[in-house]
């Protein structure tokens, strides 16, 4: 390869990188698999190895891939939180020594998990926890204090009253990231695609109550920062941090030469199936900080450190059936069961295929000899098809639901099926738990572990079962005493006041979110406006489009949706929209919030703009009057600037609600 054609190669594959780079890191949505990932930065290295003229500082070689999100604080970190090196052999680990010994002799190594999570930095003062940031791009990352308070194995206070800055990774455990996905595919939501991104989403969510329900840990592998003790190697520290109370790594060992580290290694990779969380490597360090000092750093990486990345292990076996599950929104999911494998320590037996274009693009079809492996290894994945069984067929999806022999369709330009039949007995549970849940009729007590407990019982068939339970009905169930079946009866009460709004959300209306419900009970303030209504006439509400219109047009059009309707009204729940409207100061303006307001929540803001006859939106165009800005405003105050839009602060708010 002559450096011409190095160069566009090089200039393609930076290209790709910094596109999954803003995938994995900012977005929290890879949309390749790490192995891949980190062949693409392999060959970029190997590139600018040969062709040292064509590096540049905006390479993805030499600097970490996230930044700093503007929804929160910037902390600029004192001590840079460098990225690893990678290693895919245990010769590149032989090559990493011989780089050791020629600069610094002989020495020992710790060799330690490597957890995939998001890297954290944690700041001590006192003896007291005080500030909590990611690592960003390793100079700058964001403040996530408030939600580092929620994660339990971090102590609030220690004993030493030094300055201390420790590293550590947040992660989500196997169990809780099983969890979750569970509750996002009955909420009929996108699942999260594996633990490290789960933890990532959870620990930049604005609401600390959020996190606060991911169940998210921690381990601290690093000091980066101490004041007032001397520490002389890794190993020292790492039991010093331990005896402080913090929840250190599993297993750190010390090795004499690089045969122990690579025991270790295979010794780690052999028990991955035996952890509670996911690795996807092994990191190998110098122990002495003084050795680690004299052999310094590259832009990017520790010259001192070194992270083994185990392969992805896949194996073969036969596609036994296809099952199809239907979700909360009818979309029926196809699911491979194939002879149980061993992968990653586990066995596994079932993999999700997605969709029928899934399925027709990799050619897959029963009986076939599948490739399987774990993404993440958590998730299995059929990777392929090696080899198609005799006289085999094509897999064709059904043309009615598997679970009511209702009939099912599919969208243009989507590749799901869905079933129609809204009383579907599969997707009961999952329409049950959407409609109690905090945004919808807000029925506390009411979780998904309880409502499957009714189902199974009998005592809900529908939604409009949950205003004939009783308390009786609820203390037949398994471990509910009387205070907690009278508080479920009170929330299912006070949810019957609940505005038109909510109960719109609550019913799960396809492409129907929080704002399209507000919308549509605001424009129509009736329930009996809104059965009324034509997909012309919510195609007039602004912010409504077509597909959303057609949508709420069809189900209130329904025979099965009049007759439930018709039983909620009867059991007294409320069908109006209340008028919250002050006066009409801001009629005909469309405002859009960013960034942090001082004293106002963003629901505060729009709920005030509301009262006044306006509208909010979520993005900025020439139809917005005006953009109210908080701190750390983000792209859209540079657009409203751009755009020549008036931008008001809270005390311009203040004053224009006087």
């Amino acid at each position: 390869m002559d450096i011409q054609e190095a160069k566009i190669r090089i200039e393609e594959l930076r290209a790709q990188l910094k596109y999954h780079n803003e995938k994995y890191y900012n977005d929290d949505a890879p949309e390749i698999s790490d192995f891949e990932y980190d062949m693409l930065g392999r060959q970029l290295r190997f590139l600018e190895a040969e062709f040292p003229s064509l590096v540049s500082a905006d390479s993805p070689t030499q600097r970490v891939g996230g930044v700093a999100d503007r929804l929160f604080t910037p902390v600029k970190h004192s001590v840079k939180m460098e990225s690893l090196l990678d290693a895919f052999s245990f010769d590149e680990l032989n090559a990493f020594d011989n780089r050791v010994k020629d600069s610094v002799g002989n020495t020992t190594y710790s060799v330690e998990p490597k957890i995939d999570g998001l890297s954290v930095s944690l700041e001590y003062e006192n003896g007291r926890f005080v500030r909590g940031s990611t690592r960003g791009d390793g100079q700058t990352g964001e403040d996530v204090t408030a939600n580092l308070l929620t994660i339990e194995s971090i102590p609030k206070a220690i004993s030493f009253t030094g300055a201390l800055e420790v590293r550590g990774e947040v992660y989500m455990s196997r169990e809780a990231f099983l969890d979750l996905v569970n509750r996002q595919e009955l909420l009929g939501e996108q699942p999260a695609k594996n633990p490290r991104n789960a933890a990532a989403g959870s620990l930049r969510q604005k609401n600390s109550k959020v996190t606060a329900e991911r169940k998210l840990d921690i381990f601290v592998f690093n000091i980066q920062r101490i004041e007032e003790k001397q520490l002389s190697s890794h190993i020292e520290s790492l039991d010093f941090l331990k005896s402080l109370g913090f929840s250190v790594l599993p297993t750190y060992k010390k090795c004499y030469n690089m045969s122990e580290v690579i025991t270790e290694i295979e010794r780690i990779g052999n028990s991955r199936g035996d952890l509670p969380f996911d690795i996807d490597g092994a990191v190998i360090k110098v122990d002495n900080f003084a050795l680690r000092d004299e052999m310094g750093s590259t832009s990017k990486y520790p010259k001192w450190a070194i992270a083994y990345k185990y392969p992805p292990e896949e194996k073969e076996t036969k596609l036994l059936n296809v099952e199809i599950n239907v979700g909360r929104t009818g979309a029926l999911t196809p699911t491979a069961e194939f002879e149980p494998i061993g992968l990653a320590g586990t066995t596994v037996s079932r993999a999700v295929l997605h969709n029928e274009d899934f399925i027709r693009e990799k050619d897959i079809r029963i009986g076939d000899i599948i490739v399987v492996r774990k993404a993440g290894d958590i998730i299995p994945e059929v990777v392929c098809v090696k080899e198609h069984s005799k006289d085999s067929k094509p897999f064709v999806m059904p043309h009615i639901c598997p679970s009511c022999n209702g009939p099912v369709f599919r969208e243009e330009g989507e590749a799901v099926l869905r079933c129609t039949n809204a009383k579907c007995p599969a997707q009961m549970l999952r329409h049950l738990i959407h409609f109690t849940s905090r945004d919808a009729m807000d029925i506390e007590g009411l979780g998904p572990a309880v409502l499957e407990q009714l189902t199974d019982a009998g005592l809900i068939k529908d939604i409009t079962d949950l205003y004939t339970l009783t308390a009786e009905d609820i203390l037949s169930l398994d471990r509910k005493g009387e205070k907690s079946a009278s508080n479920m009866i009170l929330a299912i009460l006070k949810s019957k006041e609940n505005p038109l709004s909510r109960l719109v959300f609550a019913l799960g209306i396809r492409h129907i979110g929080q704002k399209a419900a507000k919308l549509a009970a605001e424009k129509f303030k009736t329930m009996d406006n809104l059965q009324s209504a034509t997909k012309q006439d919510f195609e007039s509400i602004d912010g409504f489009g077509s597909i959303l219109a057609e949508s709420i047009a069809e189900f209130f059009s329904l025979d099965s949706t009049a007759q439930m309707i018709e039983k909620l009204k009867d059991l007294g729940l409320n069908m109006t929209e209340p008028d919250n409207t002050i006066d009409n100061r801001f009629e005909g303006m469309t405002f859009v919030l960013t960034g942090t307001l001082p004293t106002y929540s963003r629901q505060e803001a729009s709920a005030i703009i509301e009262s006044f006859g306006g509208k909010t939106s979520s993005s900025v165009s020439k139809k917005t009057t005006y953009v109210l800005s908080g701190e750390s405003s983000g792209s859209k105050l540079d657009k409203a600037n751009a755009l020549g839009i008036e931008v008001i602060d809270e005390t311009k708010f203040n004053e224009m609600i006087k």
